[in-house]
């Protein structure tokens, strides 16, 4: 957390001045435009790497006591990744519903990190199935995908921070690092494992919080 703040000024100005030159020389050579790019590009995902990292040391410090209704919120989060499903010709499709005392903000992070992994590591013309379900007083979350799956090698590994295996090569490596941390604090646990005729599946467990 301390080393992610102290980076959080330097990348911001990185990016900055790589914005500037490239606003005030728009007629550098191909080479050139193609290095700025790189250049911006990496930039980019290590400003996201830290914010995410940031994010992480701070998320103990999230109260937990929202009465959060799944539903709705997995709604909310097809609508909003609806361009990117849309642009692999990728269903989103959900059942059932539960509601559990948690952090809003929190639960909709990690539904929509799972999401999103879903829909870009899926196969095209596929589809995402998000099914809840609630049971002596906890609620399963089931996220299934259509996509390559996950080397069986690589399972024990992927949820591990900064691991990036060959099925996330283009990744930071935290984002299941983040995404099993949410479940800890709600008191969960995160499973994940190759789903029988092909793909991925992701299964939370979370107790209601009811008394």
């Amino acid at each position: 957390g301390n080393a992610a703040h102290e980076l959080r000024t330097p990348l911001a100005l990185m990016q900055a001045q790589l914005e500037l030159f490239s606003a005030e020389h728009a007629d550098v050579t191909p080479e050139t435009a193609a290095f700025l790019s790189l250049l911006q590009e990496q930039t980019e995902r290590m400003a996201q790497m830290t914010k995410i990292l940031l994010e992480m040391s701070e998320l103990r410090t999230v109260p937990c006591d929202d009465r959060v209704e799944l539903a709705p919120m997995i709604e909310e989060i097809f609508t909003d990744l609806a361009p990117l499903a849309e642009s692999k010709c990728i269903a989103l499709e959900a059942d059932g519903g539960a509601v559990l005392t948690g952090s809003d903000p929190l639960l909709y992070r990690l539904l929509f990190n799972l999401t999103e992994n879903a829909i870009r590591y899926g196969r095209p013309d596929g589809a995402v199935h998000i099914a809840v379900s609630e049971a002596d007083g906890n609620v399963q979350i089931r996220v299934r995908d259509h996509g390559p799956g996950i080397p069986e090698e690589e399972l024990p590994f992927v949820k591990q921070k900064f691991y990036k295996g060959s099925s996330k090569a283009r990744g930071s490596g935290i984002g299941l690092a983040v995404c099993e941390e949410i479940v800890t604090m709600h008191g969960g646990t995160l499973t994940l494992e190759n789903a029988e005729g092909g793909g991925t599946l992701v299964t939370i467990c979370i107790p209601t919080g009811e008394e």
